[in-house]
Formats: structure tokens, C-alpha cells, sequence
């Protein structure tokens, strides 16, 4: 049986033993709680609602790109609002964008001038005139001299042959062009052993069998290899010395396989040395080797260099740069391109000065501009600097309706008419909405 309630009895909820600031608390609590519930279910509704709302800023471009995300809106800015945050505008270009290739390489000897010294007789080795590798050499500095019975018994010959010549010089005129035929062919004999001129000249002028023949140096250059020593045997087409011209040397780089179409014979190479800080050396690129490296995906490229005074030496490292043969392409400066990980972004002007978001995609690149594949045509003009403020505005001003407060910020285009010419007035800002009934 339930009891009726005595008015002088207090309730739980109004003890008169509670505290009345505790009670005020608790009515601060549940208001909180209240708020809490509305602000979530505000935003749970606004994110909704914006997941599947379409983006239709963008729809009106002569392009027909989509914006960059859903949130994004094309913004309105003022000359003088530019100005203040430093935005400026460049137009799209057609033309070569002028990319640079550059790579490291090591000089090596020009091959074409590297000559191999042998002999064409066996022998033994009477004395040696270059002593060590490394040794430099002018064209007809005695190198060797060579023992050998083969070219004994050739200088006999020879001399036999001359004295035949001027015995029969007062007879026929068959057996003078016979003892003719004779001298020449005992002279060609020493000459196809390479034996030097000045060598066989002495031998027919003094009538004396040399017993052993100097061979001389052919070039001008260095010894970079010697095979043989004093006393040696050498036999017929044995390699003795390689002997190198450095007035002119090899430089060996690695390009990448993207960078190979870019390649072109003739091409001017800018090299540069650490060990050599006095200024960069120009140069040609004269070969490019036929295959890849599997490891590394490049190829060789071969650059011929002048070696004035010979400072180059071979195992140097250096790093050199040429331009690349591009096609004309369409380009802006890269600093407009503001790239999110995702996509590839950048702000047009349009006719009536609203600058719109629009995605690109993006082809090679160079320090100062970047290649568009797509997404933008020869004639527009995009945002080339302080495209990040652009960008943060432009989002902000969706997510929060437009940021109307901020000097010379304005989401919509201006219609026509003298409010419009007023708006569009370098330093102008745009007044208060008038009333409707004005």
C-alpha cells in the first residue's frame, strides 16, 4: 500500500542537507552533456551532408577538370589583397622547358690514341732507354735497341745489294733496273720490320753491319704499360710498351634510362673537377654505349674532353651537366604546382577573376618549371606564387561558409554593373550588402 507523501518530507532531489552549490553543478553537467549531444549530431550532419554533396565550382572551366577535393571552391581575391600576401600570376607556355642532365664521371685515356709498341722479329733486348712506366716520351725518343739475327743478316743484304748496284751501274740497262729491284726489296724488307728511316739511312751511308737496331717512340705521350727489361728475349709481336697521348681524354658517365631520349651526339657537356677549383671545362659528347646495366637501369655515355697542360689525369671523378633535347611542351613555373601526395594542384584565373582549383598531371621537370600533361591549355594563366595561402583559403572557406572578414576575400563572382567595375578596382573592397528593400 502506497503511503501518501508528506509535503514536509523533503524529496532525494531537494534534501535540505544537500549543498546548494552541488546542486547548481550538477544543473551546469547536464547542460554541458546537452551541448555535447547537439554539437555532435551538427557535425555528424554537415559531414554527411558534405561526403555526398558534388563539387560544382569547377564545372563552369573551359577544361571541364574537377576540383581538387570536394571542399574545395574557387576563391575571389583583390588586387591589393594579392599584393599584401604576395600572390603573382604567370601565363602557360609553350616551349622547350630547358631541363639540365647531370651525372658524375671518370676521365679515362682516349682510346683512339693509346699506340702499342712491338716487334716484328724475334731478338734479344741490348739496351733500354724508357726504364719505368710513367715515363714521357716525344715522337722519335729511342725506346730499345734490339739484338736480333734476322736483322743482321737483313743489313747484309742490304749492303750486298748496294754494292751490286754500283757495280752493274756502268752495264745493260737490264741488269742496272735487276740490281734496282734488288736494293729496293732489301730495303722494304727492314722497313716491313720497322726499322726506322734514319736507322737504315745510317747503315747504307756508313757500310756497317749494326749488331743491335734502336727502336724509336712513334707518338708523343706517356708510358702507361712496359713488358719488358734489359737482357729480355723477345719474340715477334710481343707487346713491349703502351704509350699514351693525354691531350685529349675520355670522360665515362652514367644516365639513367628515362634521361637516354634526351641524349643527342655533339651535345655540349659543362664538367666540372674537386680537384681542379680553378673553373668548369666544356666539352662533347662523342658515344653513347648500346646497352643497359640491368643492375642499375643506366647507360654509358662517353664525353670527349681537351686536356690543355694535361692537368686531367685518368681515374679523376667529376661531375658534369648538359641540356637536355626536349620537344616544346606546355609548362608552368613549378612553384605553382602545389603537389598534396595525392594529386597535383593548381589555381587558374578565370575571365571574371575567380581563381579556380583544378587537378594536372605533370610530365618532367627542371628547377624553375614542370611539364603539364594534362589539365590546363596554351593561353591560361595560373597562380605562380603563394599557392599554399590560395589553397588554404579556398578550403577554409568551404568548410566555414567563406571567410567574408578577411580583407579582400570574396566567394562569389561580382556581377556586372558599377558595383562590379568598383569591386574589381585595384585596392577596392568590397562594401556592405545593402538591405533588400534599398
Amino acid at each position: 500500500m502506497r503511503m501518501p507523501s508528506d509535503p514536509t518530507v523533503p524529496t532525494p532531489e531537494s534534501s535540505p542537507f544537500e549543498p546548494q552549490g552541488h546542486r547548481r553543478g550538477s544543473r551546469f553537467r547536464a547542460i554541458l552533456a546537452f551541448a555535447g549531444v547537439l554539437t555532435a549530431a551538427a557535425f555528424l550532419t554537415w559531414y554527411l551532408s558534405h561526403r555526398s554533396a558534388p563539387a560544382s565550382d569547377a564545372a563552369g572551366h573551359d577544361h571541364g577538370a574537377a576540383p581538387t577535393s570536394d571542399s574545395a571552391r574557387a576563391v575571389m581575391l583583390t588586387t591589393e589583397a594579392a599584393r599584401q600576401i604576395g600572390v603573382t600570376y604567370a601565363p602557360v607556355r609553350l616551349g622547350p622547358i630547358g631541363r639540365v642532365v647531370r651525372t658524375v664521371g671518370i676521365v679515362s685515356y682516349d682510346e683512339t690514341r693509346i699506340k702499342s709498341v712491338t716487334t716484328r722479329v724475334d731478338g734479344w733486348v741490348d739496351q733500354l732507354y724508357v726504364n719505368f712506366s710513367g715515363q714521357s716520351v716525344r715522337i722519335g725518343d729511342p725506346l730499345f735497341a734490339l739484338y736480333s739475327p734476322m736483322l743482321v743478316a737483313a743489313q747484309q743484304e742490304l749492303l750486298l745489294a748496294k754494292q751490286l748496284r754500283r757495280d752493274v751501274a756502268t752495264g745493260t740497262s737490264d741488269a742496272v733496273h735487276a740490281s734496282d729491284d734488288v736494293l729496293q726489296s732489301a730495303r722494304r724488307r727492314l722497313l716491313y720490320w720497322e726499322v726506322p728511316p734514319e736507322e737504315l739511312r745510317r747503315i747504307e751511308e756508313s757500310g756497317e753491319i749494326r749488331k743491335a737496331i734502336t727502336f724509336r717512340s712513334p707518338v708523343n705521350g706517356f708510358v702507361v704499360q712496359k713488358a719488358i727489361l734489359s737482357g729480355q728475349r723477345i719474340m715477334a709481336g710481343e707487346t713491349v710498351y703502351q704509350i699514351v697521348d693525354l691531350s685529349t681524354v675520355w670522360l665515362d658517365g652514367e644516365v639513367f634510362e628515362r634521361d637516354l631520349p634526351s641524349v643527342r651526339l655533339g651535345r655540349e657537356v659543362v664538367a666540372e673537377f674537386s680537384a681542379l677549383p680553378g673553373g668548369p671545362r666544356t666539352g662533347r659528347i662523342t658515344y653513347v654505349y648500346p646497352t643497359i646495366d640491368l643492375a642499375t637501369r643506366t647507360a654509358r655515355v662517353r664525353v670527349t674532353l681537351p686536356n690543355p697542360g694535361l692537368a686531367l689525369k685518368p681515374g679523376m671523378y667529376a661531375t658534369f651537366s648538359f641540356a637536355a633535347a626536349t620537344e616544346p611542351v606546355l609548362s608552368v613555373p613549378r612553384s605553382a604546382v602545389l603537389s598534396t601526395g595525392k594529386r597535383n594542384l593548381v589555381f587558374v584565373r578565370r575571365p571574371d577573376g575567380m581563381l579556380a582549383p583544378l587537378d594536372v598531371s605533370l610530365g618532367i621537370a627542371t628547377d624553375e618549371r614542370i611539364e603539364i600533361l594534362s589539365g590546363l591549355a596554351l593561353g591560361d594563366t595560373v597562380v605562380s606564387s603563394a599557392t599554399f595561402l590560395v589553397d588554404a583559403e579556398s578550403n577554409l572557406s568551404s568548410l566555414l561558409g567563406g571567410m567574408g572578414n578577411m580583407p579582400g576575400m570574396d566567394l562569389t563572382a561580382p556581377t556586372t554593373g558599377p558595383k562590379a567595375d568598383a569591386e574589381r578596382a585595384p585596392g577596392a573592397h568590397p562594401g556592405p550588402t545593402p538591405p533588400p528593400g534599398d
